[in-house]
């Protein structure tokens, strides 16, 4: 049986390599004159753990990272300075507008019922 060994040092790099500056912000181009730089929110999590098998007398061990990268925006720097122009959301704007919607709602119900008693 060959016994292998987990390699925590490549998952450290793999891990390394993906939750960096370069995710957060992507690489400038140019655009009508202006340098483009987009940004984005980078999270992420790593775990590892290892242990024996006393039985067959093996080690073994596993890791794994997960990272969640969303667009926030661009900046735009020409010669008259730097702008901000964020990155819409539509899927949460439509949510925040559903949650707020069933709000109202609910409480007109209660109005309502509290009104008819």
């Amino acid at each position: 049986m060959t016994e292998r060994n987990f390699d925590t040092s490549g998952l450290t790099r793999a891990a390394s390599d993906t939750f960096t500056v370069r995710r957060v912000f992507g690489e400038p181009y140019e655009r009508d004159g202006l340098l483009v730089v987009p940004v984005a929110r980078v999270a992420g999590v790593t775990g590892s753990g290892a242990g024996n098998d006393e039985r067959s007398s093996s080690d073994g061990g596993g890791g794994g990272f997960a990272a969640h990268v969303r667009p926030l925006g661009v900046f735009e720097l020409g010669d008259d300075g730097a702008r901000w122009h964020p990155a819409v959301d539509v899927n949460r704007a439509i949510l925040g507008g559903q949650i707020a919607a069933t709000i109202v709602a609910s409480v007109w119900a209660l109005a309502w019922a509290v009104r008819r008693r």
